[in-house]
């Protein structure tokens, strides 16, 4: 018996030996782009102890999979060209074909970043113009681990930048990658790893906590994740909560009363809209809400074509009038605006219905309340306001969002891009760590540095976008702000070697947190690279930066760095500058250029002490620029205690 045993085991392990296969890492794909002007790292998986051969252009190189079946070899540096075949032989051969060599950039982030450009300005126009088969386009999927991944689970195509595939590229990206091609002429790949709605926690590893000072308690006192049983345990609290606010779940005979004209709608729960229901009665909850609100209607509107408008919906909507389908949009950053054709409203009360799915993240309605109104000839009926709603079901597969642990997002959507070689890094991110922007100065830092140690390729360039101006809660020098917060840590991280900052106050939509145009976005970080990483030091790459003050009786003067260009003003007067004196009660400065300085005084401070220029939510007014067209970095000369200074991160 022992000895049939052996055989059988021996046949075994001698058949395994034959059906395996070499297997390149998912990046290694048609289409793609491999770093230029520095060894490029080739991984995968075969047989252990399988000899494996890469060959490109005219190198070849070799090695042996090690026991756990993991090879790795690293090519010699090659300079711009293609389209190459990288051919990977084993017991096998794989090809990956039409294989350029140039530059590849990581684009990483938050939605600013994941923007696709058909969601952009000018978006049909951007679309048809697309034709730049050497700029190459990868989108990670969306995708959390409790521990750091070797390899994706499943990983899209390398796509050109075509017509028929431009839409769906990461707006920032693209523009960036486009400015980089047509000064540069050489192919650029862009490995889009972004997810909406993310914090930085979730991008960095726990090894970095571990050693920091500012994160060890934290990361110490969390146990190391097992998926499975979170999600068990975030069901069980979803589910705690549901039975808070409307007891059980939705079930079919619920719904069907819900939906009818004639319910007592003061007997349901609440929401007021627009208004994510995680901010509300609904916290951390993922899954099919839907909303309910009556509408009356005016019997000289009734019957008339209308159009119906719900602002913004995160991610997918159902749009039901008078038991009637209006509508349905799938996209989170989409407005619904949709016909109502003649017939359907009636006189006196109309029921709207407004089925709701979330896929994780915030769910619900987040645009402007000016948005939400049925529009019937020159009537204008709002929607803004209480609506009723009712929980269908819960997204079990997205009860642990990206957000729920740290490293999640860094375990699943950046590890296993390591050793990939790139150029560097562009990341637009931070909204949603305004909240405690102040430890945001140390919690980015360390992210770069975790990205940085791990590539091993030193300090590679990394470059992000400053936050935009945006109205998140009327933010400002007297109530507090932690927008201006966090770019004022976002700009204290510029203190890293080899960083850059495009600054977007003037490009930002009050109203909007997902500006449309990324094109300005992209320049401006084309600009930061083409000065900081393609040794173009002529290259104008940034605004007028504070200086220095200096304070004279009344006045306050404040020098700037112009990199050699003269200050201008985009209008009349010049805004954006406050003044404060011992009080700390900043008042709107009187502003005028004098050269390449600015003075500063108010009739309410006789004594000035400190300045602050953009310190706001919504910065839009600043209109300091240079003659470029760069707008001046937001500031303060003080150092007195904000708002979020208190507030760190703590696991969900």
């Amino acid at each position: 018996m022992k000895k049939n045993s052996l055989v059988l085991c021996i046949l075994i392990s001698v058949c395994s030996v034959v059906k395996a296969t070499v297997q390149p890492a998912r990046i290694f794909s048609d289409s793609m782009v491999l770093q230029r002007g520095m060894k490029i790292p080739v991984w995968g998986w075969a047989g252990p102890g399988e000899k494996i051969t890469v060959q490109i252009n005219k190198q070849t190189k070799s090695t042996t999979a090690a026991a756990n079946g993991k090879w790795r070899v690293e090519l010699d540096p090659e300079k711009e060209g293609g389209p190459y075949v990288l051919n990977i032989r084993g017991t096998n051969l794989v090809s990956v074909k039409d294989v350029l060599i140039g530059d590849v950039w990581l684009c990483s982030g938050q939605s600013n970043m994941e923007w696709v450009v058909k969601n952009s300005k000018n978006s049909s126009q951007e679309i048809s113009a697309a034709n730049y088969p050497q700029i190459r386009h990868i989108k990670v999927p969306n995708t959390i681990g409790d521990q750091p991944k070797d390899e994706f689970e499943k990983l899209g195509n390398w796509k050109t930048a075509t017509a028929a595939n431009i839409g769906d590229f990461t707006a920032v990206g693209y523009f960036f990658a486009r400015e980089l091609y047509n000064q540069l002429k050489v192919p650029i790949g862009l490995i889009n790893s972004s997810w909406g709605g993310t914090d930085v926690e979730t991008w960095t590893s726990r090894e970095a906590f571990q050693g920091a000072e500012e994160f060890k308690a934290m990361i110490n006192d969390l146990p190391r994740l097992n998926l499975d049983s979170m999600v068990v345990y975030q069901e069980r609290k979803m589910l705690a909560t549901i039975a808070k606010v409307q007891g059980m779940l939705a079930d079919n005979v619920r719904l069907t009363q819900f939906k009818k004209n004639d319910i007592d709608e003061s007997k349901l729960p609440h929401s007021k809209l627009p208004g994510l229901w995680e901010q509300q009665s609904l916290p951390d909850i993922d899954g099919v809400v839907w909303f309910r609100k009556e509408i009356f209607v005016k019997p000289e509107d009734a019957g008339k074509p209308a159009e119906i408008s719900l602002g913004v919906i995160d991610d997918n909507d159902e749009t039901f009038l008078n038991g009637k389908k209006i509508g349905s949009t799938n996209g989170y950053n989409l407005n619904r605006i949709y016909k109502i054709e003649a017939g359907i409203l009636m006189p006196g009360k109309n029921v709207m219905l407004v089925k709701v799915e979330d896929t994780g993240g915030g769910g619900g309605f987040y645009g402007n309340a000016d948005d939400m109104k049925i529009t019937i000839g020159q009537t204008q009926i709002s929607l803004a306001g209480n609506w009723a709603f009712l929980v269908e079901s819960l997204g079990k597969a997205n009860a642990v969002g990206p957000n729920s642990y740290p490293s999640l997002l860094f375990n699943a959507m950046i590890n296993p891009l390591i050793p990939f070689a790139i150029k560097g890094a562009i990341w637009y991110q931070g909204e949603s760590n305004a909240g405690r922007a102040y430890q945001y100065r140390k919690a980015f830092p360390l992210m770069i540095n975790d990205w940085r140690k791990r590539w091993n390729q030193g300090n590679f360039p990394f470059y992000f976008v400053q936050l935009a101006s945006f109205n998140s809660a009327n933010g400002n020098s007297e109530k507090g702000s932690t927008w201006a917060e966090l770019r004022e840590a976002q700009t204290l991280t510029l203190a890293l070697p080899n960083t850059g900052m495009a600054v977007t106050t003037d490009i930002g939509e009050p109203k909007d947190i997902h500006p449309k145009n990324k094109q300005d976005v992209g320049k401006r970080l084309a600009a930061n690279a083409f000065y900081g990483s393609y040794g173009m030091k002529n290259t104008i790459y940034r605004g007028p930066v504070f200086s220095r003050m200096q304070v004279t009786q009344d006045q306050a003067r404040i020098d700037f760095v112009t990199d050699g260009t003269a200050l201008q003003i985009q209008g009349t007067s010049l805004n954006g500058f406050e003044i404060a004196g011992s009080d700390k009660h900043f008042y709107p400065a009187k502003a005028r250029l004098e050269g390449n300085s600015v003075v500063l005084s108010s009739d309410k401070v006789t004594a000035p002490v400190h300045v602050r220029f953009g310190w706001a939510d919504d910065n839009s007014n600043c209109n300091l620029f240079n003659k470029e067209g760069f707008p001046a970095l937001p500031f303060r000369t003080d150092s007195w205690g904000g708002i979020t200074e208190k507030i760190k991160y703590r696991n969900k």
